[in-house]
């Protein structure tokens, strides 16, 4: 088997996969993600690193680690990023392309249908009943996850340790990923573990007129609004660095603060129709563009969102696996990788406390994490559902 080269020839080995797949295989494989894979970005991370390193052996261990790293240094959206470079690893640009359109193609197309039926009902009253269960059970399989990647990327590194917890904390404590944190972080492993030395005599290394394309809550959108959306959304893919806890906030400012698109109701029912739906959570934002601007507001709003991640991905990708095998880059990863899951970490803390109400969920949340830790081949799917049931059953559908 060939080790995987920069497209120029120059690039050093990294490690092998340990089995060769072709480019169609991983795109069924993301299509299968973005239509079942349930819990939010940490929990399709994990997803990967089961099914792509451990089960299939398409991806090697360090080439899964290196594209964690690489996605946590990006702003953007945790889970596709990822996926995007595990796909730009596979097959280059073309790769890179097939494996996001795979990725978030499913849960856009979840997310119109649901808001279609939100516009022509006037709310979504079962979803509260709904999140109430799954809420509860997403926090259990996000637990479980996060347990997974700390033991492929900690192991019993004291110092790795210690920027876990450091992150832990500060994730817990302020609610979001730091990301001047997270950057310190790397470079502390670096100057404890690969601090540069240059030898004597060495060198420095230098609009459309059809009215349901537009139509929203407030009625046909302006050109204007329809601008805002994809400037709006760019930012949002642009400068929110970690998971779709990160990107909340953000988005809560923007479309009910500043632009007044939707109310706080309608705001939470849109997370909540992206936490119930496969692929990544901030898919909400094609949500909230359809609701602003119908199905050319939807497709805006995904644009902005997912092409600033794509292109943080695919641009840096071919220097960053040139210079993987570098000590100092080396170091610098494994303390991002263990800052990341730090930050992890801390994330499910603040999403158990917002989903872990009282007796019921902490319930079902307890009994998840048991029958995910017990019955090794239990698929997220079917636990979702099953907890879903349960919120109905449990609260009521209203």
């Amino acid at each position: 088997m060939t080790a995987n080269r920069d497209p120029a020839g120059s690039a050093p080995p990294l490690a092998e996969t340990r089995q060769p797949v072709h480019l169609r295989d991983l795109v069924r494989y993301f299509l299968k993600l973005g239509t079942f894979g349930f819990g939010g970005p940490i929990a399709l991370a994990g997803y990967m690193q089961r099914e792509l390193v451990e089960e299939r052996g398409w991806i090697s261990k360090d080439e899964y680690l290196e594209g964690l790293a690489l996605a946590q240094l990006a702003p953007g959206p945790l889970a596709a990023q990822l996926a995007i470079y595990l796909g730009w690893v596979r097959g280059r640009i073309l790769g890179a392309t097939v494996v996001a359109i795979a990725f978030v193609l499913p849960s856009f197309l979840m997310v119109l249908g649901l808001a279609a039926l939100y516009l022509v009902y006037g709310g979504l009253p079962w979803m509260q009943g709904l999140f109430y269960g799954i809420g509860a059970a997403v926090i259990a399989i996000i637990a479980r996850s996060a347990v997974k990647l700390v033991k492929l990327s900690l192991a019993r590194d004291w110092l790795l340790w210690s920027v876990f917890v450091v992150n832990a904390v500060v994730t817990g404590w302020t609610e979001t990923e730091v990301i001047w944190v997270i950057l310190s972080s790397g470079l502390l492993i670096v100057l404890v573990r690969a601090m540069p030395r240059v030898q004597p005599g060495q060198a420095a290394m230098s609009i459309a007129p059809w009215g349901w394309l537009i139509e929203g809550l407030h009625g046909a959108a302006s050109a204007h609004t329809l601008w805002k959306v994809v400037i709006y959304f760019a930012e949002a893919g642009a400068f929110v660095f970690g998971s779709g806890l990160a990107i909340v906030p953000f988005l809560h400012g923007g479309v009910v603060d500043t632009f007044h698109w939707l109310n706080d109701q309608q705001f939470l029912d849109a997370v909540a129709v992206a936490m119930i739906t496969p692929g990544p959570v901030v898919i909400t934002t094609a949500f909230i563009g359809y609701l602003v601007g119908g199905l050319s507001g939807a497709s805006l709003a995904a644009v902005g969102t997912f092409l600033p991640c794509y292109l943080f991905v695919v641009l840096p990708a071919p220097y960053y696996r040139r210079f993987a095998g570098n000590r100092s880059i080396k170091a610098f990863v494994d303390g991002v990788t263990a800052a990341a899951t730090g930050a992890i970490a801390g994330a499910v803390f603040v999403l158990g406390r917002r989903s872990i109400l009282d007796i019921p969920t902490a319930t079902i949340a307890v009994v998840t994490l048991a029958a995910t830790l017990k019955l090794k081949k239990l698929r997220e799917p079917l636990i979702i559902a099953v907890a879903g049931l349960a919120g109905l059953l449990l609260k009521g559908p209203g």
